[in-house]
């Protein structure tokens, strides 16, 4: 079994990773330096690319960035589900980590997560951990296309209260893409939920769609879409679905079952690396009885 980290541990973690990135930085900092160019240098079109702020877990950035993203999401569970509405509220930090310009480090979940639900006797508790690699693939300046597969594993060290600490682990093979259109982009994400326990969790598809348009860097709208389908049920609750992207519940009617959210939202550029992110998604495909709506808020800190 693998031990749950306390709080004080999993803070410990995040500082740890955060001066990981600080000494990574000084080391490409200390690099020689090219003799200068007289020629202007020019402006990569990634500079006006935004990372996802909808499904922060699976819809991975396909760029290849070094930042510290806190997130806050509010999520209202629908009147269907099996133990009624209610809410519940996600505080997390996610950590990433450009050790060259085409490869990263990805930390993707960790952080707080309570339930308002009368029934299920209102639980809180921590996340499990989630961490990996994107590789940047292709990376076409002047086509304005990037192509990143990448890897991450769901470790259980969460509180067993939120459905976290669940069977022996999941891995997540995904591939993402971003495409330019001048100040247009287009970017995607397909990937897969893979439990090693089949029977205490489900395998799931994800695939998740952003278009936004850089108008100036106070506001850079957005329409997203996140579905997740059930390839093979577990053998847990008897309920016909499942719990998107923080929840794996391993339903045992859920074979088959695609549940999506349509979602719009805006970033804006406060500073050159400090980006403030905000999100609405309701729920268009059902079943709908885990999610009615949702809320999130990010920053996105860069280095």
């Amino acid at each position: 079994m693998v031990p749950k980290p306390n709080s004080h541990s999993r803070w410990l973690l995040s500082l740890g990773a955060v001066a990981a990135i600080s000494l990574i930085s000084n080391l490409n900092a200390g690099a020689p330096v090219a003799t200068p160019s007289t020629a202007p240098e020019a402006v990569s079109w990634k500079e006006h690319t935004i990372a996802p702020v909808t499904n922060p877990i699976f819809f991975e950035d396909a760029v290849i960035r070094s930042e510290i993203r806190p997130i806050f999401a509010y999520h209202n569970l629908h009147n269907d589900f099996i133990a009624g509405g209610g809410s519940a509220q996600l505080y997390a930090l996610q950590i990433r980590c450009a050790i060259t310009d085409r490869l990263a480090f990805i930390a993707t979940q960790d952080g707080y997560f309570n339930i308002n639900n009368d029934a299920l006797s209102n639980p809180d508790g921590w996340m499990d951990l989630a961490a990996g690699f994107k590789y940047a693939l292709i990376d076409n300046q002047p086509a304005q296309f990037i192509l990143t597969p990448g890897l991450t594993f769901h470790i259980p060290t969460g509180d067993d209260q939120i459905f976290q600490g669940r069977g022996s682990g999941e891995f997540n093979p995904f591939v993402s893409f971003q495409k330019g259109f001048g100040d247009l982009h287009l970017s995607g994400n397909l990937g897969v939920r893979l439990p090693i326990d089949g029977d205490e969790q489900s395998t799931l598809a994800h695939y998740s769609l952003m278009l936004d348009h850089y108008t100036c860097r106070w506001f850079i709208p957005f329409v997203s879409f996140n579905a997740f389908s059930v390839l093979n049920d577990g053998k847990g609750l008897p309920i016909n679905s499942e719990g998107y992207d923080v929840i794996n519940f391993g339903s045992s009617q859920s074979n088959g079952a695609t549940q999506g959210l349509l979602g719009v939202g805006f970033r804006s550029r406060i500073l050159k690396n400090l980006d403030v992110g905000i999100a609405y998604e309701k729920s268009v495909v059902g079943p709908h009885d885990l999610t009615d709506d949702r809320f999130t808020f990010d920053l996105c800190i860069r280095f």
